[in-house]
């Protein structure tokens, strides 16, 4: 079994805050991210691949056709957004690094999964420090 990652990246605000909660209560909870203005971040996406590399072509997956379905799923929607506010996918969740890896993946394992390779990561880097990965609702394999 072979892994293939393609590193896409794009920016987007958000903020952390239950709207049944007071300013106070989010504030103890999310600290800094429950800014009433909101905040950004500059998020570095990895979407990792795993299959048998093509006799002919030895791809797991082409990554020209991998980078064009992150973008089209993915990294169009989101670049340059309010999550909050923008993005359907968080009219019932809020946009933390966490539920942001469930849908992408929720939004790319279709359209990777019509290739040869299967989707096997995302990973998502909200800052340098702070990342989660996630491997699909039955875990990693």
């Amino acid at each position: 079994m072979h892994y293939v990652t393609r590193r896409e990246t794009f920016n987007a605000a958000h903020k952390l805050a239950l709207p049944d909660w007071s300013d106070e209560r989010n504030r103890d909870v999310f600290g800094k991210c429950a800014n009433e203005n909101w905040h950004g971040h500059n998020y570095d996406l990895r979407i990792t691949v795993a299959g048998t590399p093509d006799p002919v072509t030895g791809f797991v997956m082409d990554a020209k056709v991998l980078s064009q379905i992150i973008k089209r799923e993915v990294v169009d929607i989101l670049d340059h957004s309010n999550l909050n506010l923008d993005v359907d996918w968080f009219r019932d969740r809020l946009p933390t690094t966490e539920n942001l890896t469930t849908a992408i993946w929720e939004r790319l394992e279709g359209a990777v999964n019509e290739s040869n390779a299967k989707l096997y990561r995302v990973r998502l880097y909200e800052t340098e420090n702070i990342y989660a990965d996630y491997y699909g609702p039955a875990g990693r394999p």
